[in-house]
This record gives C-alpha cells, sequence and structure tokens, in this order.
C-alpha cells in the first residue's frame, strides 16, 4: 500500500514509518530498473530543486542534480558563497524567500540546527542531504543496496565498524525501523550520541530489530549479513586526524575481520574512503565489497524521495 508522501520533510528517517523508508526504497529500485531499460519518467517536469551547500560534495551534489535532471525538473546549485545567509540574512527569511521561487530544498551543512530551521520556516519540502548529526539519503540508498542484493531487509545482522557519527547515527533509525539488527563496534570515547541511542532502541522495540553497541569489532561482525565502515575523521574533524587514526586502527576493516562476517557477507562504506586507514583495498575492490554500486544507488533512491515529496 502506498502512503502519501507529498510536502513531507526528509530531515531524520527516525521521522520516518516503516512504510514509508520501504516505499522510497521499493520505488528507487523500480525507478533504477525503467532507467536501465531507457524508460523516460518525467515526474518533475517544471519543478526546480534548491540546493544548499556550506561542505564539499561529490555523490550528494552529483546525485541530486543527475536526478532531477532525469525526472524531467532543474536543480539550482546554491553554494555558501552563493547566498546571503552568510552576510547575516536569516534562515527564517532565507526559508520564505525561497519557498516562493522553488519547489523544494536540499541541503547539505554542518549543524543539524540549520536544517530543522529551515524546514520550520520552509512552505516546500526540506530534504536533509547531510548533517554533522544525521545522513538520511545515504542509508535510504544503503536499504536499497542491501535489499537488491540480499533479496530482504527483515532479519538481517548489519555491523558497524568504526566512529560513531552521523552515518553511524542514521543507519541505527535505518535499520531499526525496517527490522534490521545492527551491532555497532567503536573505540572507547567514540560511541553514537546518547540521545540518538534512545531513539533508535525505541524504534527498534517496534519492529523487533536490537542495537547492540560494543568496543569489539570481531564481537560485532560474528554472524554479520553486512559490515559497513565510514572515514575515522569527518569533515571539520582534520585537528584530530592523526588522533583518530591511532585509535581506530583496530577497528580497520580488513580480510581478516571479513573473515569473521558470514561467508556472503557483503561490504558497504559510503565513501569517500580513506584506503589504508578505515578500510583495506582487499576489501573495498574484494569480491564481498558493494561500495560502487551502493554510490549508484544514491541516485536512485534519491529519485525516489524527489518524487514522492515534490
Amino acid at each position: 500500500m502506498s502512503v502519501s508522501m507529498k510536502g513531507k520533510d526528509i530531515i531524520s528517517l527516525h521521522d520516518l514509518s516503516r512504510e514509508e523508508i520501504e516505499q522510497i526504497v521499493d520505488l528507487g529500485a523500480m525507478m533504477k530498473l525503467r532507467r536501465k531499460a531507457g524508460e523516460e519518467q518525467q515526474l518533475l517536469k517544471g519543478k526546480t530543486l534548491g540546493m544548499i551547500f556550506t561542505k564539499t560534495s561529490t555523490r550528494t551534489r552529483v546525485s541530486f542534480e543527475v536526478g532531477m535532471e532525469q525526472l524531467g525538473g532543474h536543480a539550482l546549485y546554491l553554494g555558501a558563497n552563493d547566498l546571503q545567509l552568510k552576510l547575516g540574512e536569516t534562515i527564517a527569511d532565507t526559508a520564505r524567500v525561497l519557498s516562493r521561487y522553488l519547489d523544494g530544498i536540499m541541503i547539505r551543512t554542518f549543524a543539524h540546527k540549520d536544517v530543522t530551521d529551515l524546514a520550520e520556516y520552509a512552505s516546500i519540502p526540506v530534504i536533509n542531504g547531510l548533517t554533522d548529526l544525521l545522513h538520511p539519503c545515504q542509508i535510504l540508498a544503503d536499504l536499497l543496496t542491501i535489499k537488491e542484493k540480499k533479496g530482504q531487509l527483515d532479519g538481517l545482522k548489519l555491523a558497524y565498524v568504526g566512529d560513531g557519527n552521523n552515518v553511524c547515527h542514521s543507519l541505527m533509525f535505518g535499520t531499526s525501523k525496517v527490522g534490521i539488527d545492527m551491532a555497532i563496534a567503536t573505540p572507547e570515547g567514540y560511541e553514537p550520541n546518547q540521545d540518538i541511542t534512545k531513539l533508535a532502541n525505541e524504534d527498534a522495540k517496534a519492529s523487533g530489530a536490537t542495537i547492540e553497541i560494543g568496543n569489539d569489532p570481531f564481537v560485532a561482525v560474528d554472524g554479520a549479513d553486512i559490515i559497513y565502515t565510514d572515514t575515522w575523521a569527518s569533515m571539520g574533524q582534520e585537528a584530530e586526524h592523526a588522533k583518530r587514526v591511532k585509535v581506530m586502527k583496530p577497528f580497520q576493516v580488513n580480510a581478516k575481520l571479513v573473515k569473521a562476517a558470514k561467508k556472503d557477507c557483503l561490504f558497504l562504506h559510503c565513501l569517500p574512503a580513506h584506503r589504508g586507514e578505515e578500510v583495506t583495498d582487499e576489501v573495498a575492490d574484494g569480491p564481498h565489497s558493494v561500495i560502487f554500486d551502493e554510490a549508484e544507488n544514491r541516485l536512485h533512491a534519491q529519485k525516489a524521495i524527489l518524487a514522492l515529496v515534490m
């Protein structure tokens, strides 16, 4: 059964129902098949998406821009230096003005409050393209990739190894909503945010999924269908890089760690990867890796989001 999502903001997967998440995943899969078959899908003809970036991007910008073009719409890039926000205009005023020109806004920025404020004052859908707290669009693409490769979501186990960051937070919400068990292994002091953990556990209770948080990567990957990692130092943490590399070294996803998971496990990484740090070339380019299918699925999952909310 389809659920109407027209006009809905996509800020956190915690705010979405299981039905809404599964609808995005299934529509993304269908759009991918139709694209491969050469079908035109002009669902957003005449619509314009404003894309606000205060953080640099490869996948987010290209996938949203190309996605809008494939859907017959137009994407407008708005960098940090292109808006009056930098010169003191309030987010509230910016949101109200952009709502008169655009049909939707995607924002990729540092402070999560900037996204929630934008959504509060905009009268058009606001999509969180990434904040320091959450990365919902990435996880919708990940769920699409997992379902594509495993044929299901419910009942699987995903192990996340590394820093308890924005990707980890959104994975906790995404997996718990759809019934995937999640085991997290981080160094001490790098665990996920406690407020996020509390909310994700509430979601997990509703779906029957489990979330385990510990400090041993080999315990986390035991019996895992999916192993997931991310960079050890996120954008804005460059000054901590040397310290983080030292602390996180035992959490590298290498052949030995992959061997401790299920034989047919998948390896996922949201990219960009710092090869030789959080993952070895042997794993990133190996038979378990689906990282480039995963990157491609950003395009298809986001087209589904755009079509549903705009």
